[in-house]
Parts: C-alpha cells; sequence; structure tokens
C-alpha cells in the first residue's frame, strides 16, 4: 500500500512514511486507500490475543512488512503490558476502553512501544546508514512513552521537548527520570503548541535538516502526525468491539458509539479510520476541554485558534491546534490537496479557517462536539467515584461527561465505548484532592494518599519514581530550544 501526502506530494512505502514522519511538502502521510474489515476476519479474530489481532490489522496497512515480522514486533511490545493491552470494563451503562495497562500507564504506550520496531526495520529494508533522530513535541503522555519506547535503540536518538510548565507534577518527573544513552529532554517556557509548531518549523527548514545530516542524523517524529503512532492506535478500536461482541454485550453490526478525549485529534481519527475500515460505528463524540477549538469546530464550522489558552487539570488535552484534524480535512475535501493546503495556510497565517457548516454535518454527520469545564470535569470525577467506586483520570472524566450530555440532549440509546486514556494516579494531586476534598503538595505522597483511600492498584511504574535519580533538568525559554536540541547531541 502506498502513503500520498494530505498537500499532495508523492505516494511513499509504509516504511518511508514512518521514517519520515512528516512528507516532504509539510503533509501528513495517509493511506491511499482504507483496507476492509470482512465478517471471516473478524469472526477469526474474536479469539485471538490482542497482538495476534494488531499483527492481522496492521498487516493490512504496512504491505512492505510481512505479517511475521508484524506478529513478532507485537508479540514483543505488548509483552510488557500489565495484561490485556486494551480491556473493556463495562461500568453501569458504558463501556470503558481502558489503555493505560503500559509502561508509562497511558494510551499512547499501544503505540509507542511497536513504533521502535517498525522504525528498526524500515531503516533496515531502507538500507540507512545514518541514525535516526526521533523529535517529539509532548503536552504530557506521549514524551515518556516515547522515551520509553526508543531508549537505547540502535541507531536512533530521541530529543522530547515539553512544556516545562503545562504537563503534570508526575509527568514531568517521569520524564525526567528517564533512562537511556540516547535520550534528551528539554522543557520549554511556551505551551504544547509552541512546542509542536518548533519541531514542524524544523521538519521543514533546509537548513535545521543540513545541520542533522552534518551531524549524522534523518528526522524522524513519534507524535501522532506519524503514521507509524497514528496506525497502532486503530487497532483497539476493532479489538473493543471484537471483546463485546464475544461477551454478547452487542450483535453482530450493531452500531456502537465512541467517545473520545480529544487534544491533537489522532486518538480519535484512529477511530475513525476504523470506521473507514467497516467497524460499526455511529456516532464519534469529540470530547474537549476548556480549550473547546474541537468542539466549536464540530458544531460550527469555523476552527479558531486565536483564543486564550487554558492550562487544565486535564493537560494533555491543552492544545489549541490539533495537527491530525489534517487528515480528516483531506477525506472531508474528497482528498483533493489544494483544498487542504489553502485551509493549512489560513490557519498559519490567520491562525483560522472556516468550513460551511451544513456541509461538515453533511459530509462528516458522524462527529459531535462535547466539552467540560474544569468544574465540570471535577464534580464529574467525583460523581462517578460515588456511584460507581471507579476512579477516572482527568481526560477520562472529559470524555464520560460528553458521553452523559450526548445522551441526555439525544435520547441516543445507542451502546457507547468510553476511550479511558491514563492512569488516575498520573494527576494524583488533583484527582486526591476532588475525591477527598484534602490537599496535597506532594505529587508522590498524593499518589500514596489517594491508594490509601481508593483502594486502587497503583502502577508499578509510577511507584518507583520517587527513588529514581532525576537525569534531565534542561528548561530553557521557546526560542532558544533548536539551539539546545543541538547544544544536547553535539555532546
Amino acid at each position: 500500500m502506498e502513503y500520498i501526502s494530505t498537500r499532495g506530494g508523492a505516494g511513499v512505502s509504509a516504511g518511508t512514511a514512518i521514517l519520515k514522519g512528516i512528507a516532504d511538502d509539510g503533509g501528513l502521510y495517509v493511506p491511499s486507500s482504507f483496507p476492509v474489515l470482512t465478517k471471516e476476519l473478524m469472526k477469526e479474530m474474536i479469539e485471538m490475543e490482542y497482538y495476534e489481532r494488531a499483527a492481522e490489522i496492521l498487516s493490512m496497512y504496512l504491505t512492505d512488512y510481512t505479517k511475521e515480522e508484524i506478529l513478532e514486533y507485537a508479540e514483543k511490545a505488548y509483552s510488557r503490558f500489565d495484561g490485556d493491552p486494551a480491556p473493556v470494563i463495562k461500568i453501569e451503562d458504558i463501556y470503558l476502553l481502558e489503555l493505560f495497562h503500559g509502561p508509562t500507564s497511558a494510551f499512547k504506550d499501544i503505540a509507542l512501544t511497536i513504533l521502535p520496531y517498525l522504525m528498526h526495520a524500515a531503516r533496515v529494508k531502507s538500507g540507512e546508514k545514518g541514525k535516526t533522530l526521533i523529535l517529539v513535541a509532548t503536552s504530557g503522555d506521549t514524551g515518556k512513552a516515547a522515551l520509553e519506547g526508543f531508549k537505547d535503540v540502535e541507531g536512533t536518538e530521541i530529543v522530547v521537548l515539553y512544556p516545562a510548565k503545562g504537563v503534570s507534577e508526575l509527568q514531568k518527573l517521569q520524564m525526567q527520570v528517564s533512562e537511556g544513552e540516547n535520550v534528551h529532554v528539554i522543557g520549554i517556557s511556551g505551551n504544547f503548541d509552541e512546542a509542536q509548531t518548533l519541531v514542524k518549523n524544523i521538519f521543514n527548514s533546509k537548513e535545521a535538516n543540513e545541520k542533522f545530516k552534518k551531524l549524522g542524523y534523518s528526522l524522524s517524529s513519534a507524535n501522532s502526525i506519524n503514521w507509524g503512532r497514528l496506525v497502532p492506535q486503530i487497532v483497539y478500536y476493532i479489538s473493543a468491539y471484537l471483546d463485546m461482541l464475544g461477551c454478547d454485550e452487542i450483535k453482530w453490526g450493531e452500531k456502537i458509539n465512541v467517545v473520545v478525549p480529544t487534544g491533537n485529534f489522532g486518538n480519535i481519527l484512529a477511530a475513525y479510520y476504523a470506521m473507514k475500515m467497516g467497524l460499526p460505528i455511529k456516532k464519534l463524540i469529540v470530547a474537549s476541554n476548556s480549550n473547546n477549538v474541537l468542539t466549536d469546530f464540530f458544531n460550527d464550522g469555523k476552527y479558531d485558534a486565536n483564543r486564550t489558552f487554558h492550562k487544565t487539570i486535564s493537560p494533555s488535552m491543552d492544545i489549541l491546534v490539533s495537527s491530525n484534524l489534517e487528515r480528516l480535512l483531506f477525506e472531508f475535501a474528497g482528498r483533493d490537496p489544494k483544498i487542504v493546503k489553502k485551509w493549512m495556510e489560513e490557519l498559519k497565517t490567520k491562525g483560522e479557517y472556516t468550513i460551511d457548516k451544513a456541509e461538515l454535518a453533511k459530509k462528516l454527520p458522524e462527529f459531535v462536539g462535547y466539552m467540560s469545564s474544569e468544574e465540570d470535569t471535577k464534580d464529574g470525577i467525583l460523581a462517578f467515584y460515588d456511584m460507581t467506586d471507579y476512579v477516572l483520570d482527568p481526560h477520562t472524566a472529559v470524555a464520560v461527561n460528553a458521553c452523559y450530555d450526548y445522551q441526555y440532549d439525544t435520547n441516543d440509546k445507542t451502546k457507547t465505548l468510553v476511550v479511558s486514556t491514563a492512569s488516575p494516579y498520573k494527576f494524583s494531586k488533583d484527582v486526591f484532592e476532588i475525591i477527598t476534598g484534602k490537599k496535597e503538595p506532594n505529587a508522590i505522597n498524593a499518589m500514596k494518599r489517594l491508594y490509601d483511600y481508593v483502594l486502587i492498584d497503583v502502577p508499578s511504574n509510577l511507584l518507583e519514581l520517587d527513588m529514581m535519580e532525576i537525569l534531565h533538568d534542561i528548561e530553557v525559554d521557546t526560542q532558544d530550544a533548536e539551539k539546545t536540541i543541538f547544544s544536547v547531541l553535539k555532546k
């Protein structure tokens, strides 16, 4: 299968798309077509382990890899998880898809444990001799998951940029203690949008690329702009549907709704791609926090990033420029790259673009948007715990609120899958205060006190944090970040 750019560039193989990350014209790679999920294949996969399902689905997209290769990579990647990588838990009348059982307790682990294998194999297949530099911007969870996935991987170096004051204390600590000879972590004074813009500008800078080339590096990314990060996320939507079928919670062909807490739009885009393959999905509910640029877009057709940036208790969603929306716009525009380029240029120069609201509803009727304020998110965590004894992290709480708001507005009785993206212990200070009404200024202590209160196991990778040495404490002004990247690489 070939991969084409949303902005019109020539097609490339899956391996090349994964190695490059971003197309030469600044666009994002998308598959030239979508493979079809047959009923026969779905039936075969019901009895399979998660890694086997992953191999079946990924091999439909990554056609320059053999199925045997992908099966090996998936088995190795998902053996690092605590049990099932993506279990579906029924709580009251919703189905929670838990994606936080990996090595860093966030959904990014699903893709970032297998991506290093895919990237290394692509390097071998292409005859790449130099090193690959993985350049990552993170709003919280991607950074640690990428550092963990790529540490000490042969032929790679990884640099993660994060907003120094825009992630939770535990997210920051997770990155700062990251081990590995090839890992580098840099905090910046700006927010995630500024970090992401910086990374994109570096990718598109001939001068920067020449400098990296002289140092022996070719650039790639582990953000969801990279197809290799996005494609493994398609798997867990299909797997969740299979699990619901296997437990007789739904019937063959029965449509479900899917609710996703959304920032950079990659996670819900993967659900849309699963639907394009034939997965029976009725509605895709975009759940935003106070940075509700996506909710407004799906409700009125205007994407406007010229608004106040809110620092929230769901920091991984504190994003105003959602990069993966470009891939959805490509489908909306009938795969016409000229139209997409026009919108992206308007976004770059004016910070906004507008699409006809009626046309948006006609062509993408599956999508609806809801937002949850800070107070609503806090109330949602407490109410859900009081009702079920289940502790939601702030991002998942935004999604649960969106689920209930949508159901109230529409009286839609469709069974609903809500994506649960992180362990609540990653946001221990906020969650502890919300549930107990008490403050605990230290995140590690808050995590332990939260456990004493709710008696839900703390992931071992988080328990170990206070015993680990801080190895990365660089924090710089955003304008100095590029210079700092070259500085740490030269060392």
